[in-house]
């Protein structure tokens, strides 16, 4: 994929991804399941590109969104937060992807990113309060990043499977 190419389809993506994180912010919050839990529908792009285009493009999209969301709507703390369970994230979606000799699909791959992402964000407060048991309420988010996880990965699947950016992003032989 030449250059140009290459950043119209990072730049689709990115925008894509913010969409999603304003009209989750539209949405009403999961606090009658946990305070502080939600969908998470900007990681169906993140996870998309992953699986399409690999994990450096993963880390391109996923740190501009984050940048972009929280100089517009968020500020210093929300970066903080994201940025940590962000990153932590990719990189557990990343290692479980590459265990693919065990078969575990793109939604078992978001659930573990679900999961990371929220102990990326469980020790950010951590280190910021000073205060480690904070790490007490991880039960309660592992148990809602299941059901995110799962449905950002049957929403992500679906994306990839029926992309057509695929045809862009594979080498010529």
């Amino acid at each position: 994929m030449n250059r140009t190419k290459k950043l119209v389809y990072l730049s689709l993506m990115i925008s894509q991804s913010l969409v999603l994180y304003i009209i989750e912010s539209f949405l009403p919050p999961l606090s009658f399941i946990a305070p502080g839990a939600k969908l998470g529908l900007a990681n169906i792009i993140t996870l998309s590109v992953l699986y399409i285009s690999g994990v450096r493009d993963a880390f391109v999209v996923l740190s501009m969104r984050i940048l972009i969301s929280s100089l517009f709507s968020g500020g210093v703390s929300s970066f903080i937060y994201s940025i940590s369970g962000g990153m932590l994230s990719l990189l557990a979606m990343s290692a479980t992807k590459k265990l693919s000799r065990f078969d575990i699909s793109i939604v078992g791959v978001s659930v573990s990113g679900a999961l990371f992402y929220n102990i990326g964000q469980l020790l950010a407060a951590a280190a910021i309060i000073r205060n480690i048991k904070i790490l007490m309420y991880l039960p309660v988010l592992a148990y809602v990043s299941v059901g995110t996880g799962i449905f950002v990965g049957i929403v992500s699947k679906f994306l990839v499977e029926r992309s057509g950016f695929k045809k862009y992003i594979t080498k010529a032989p």
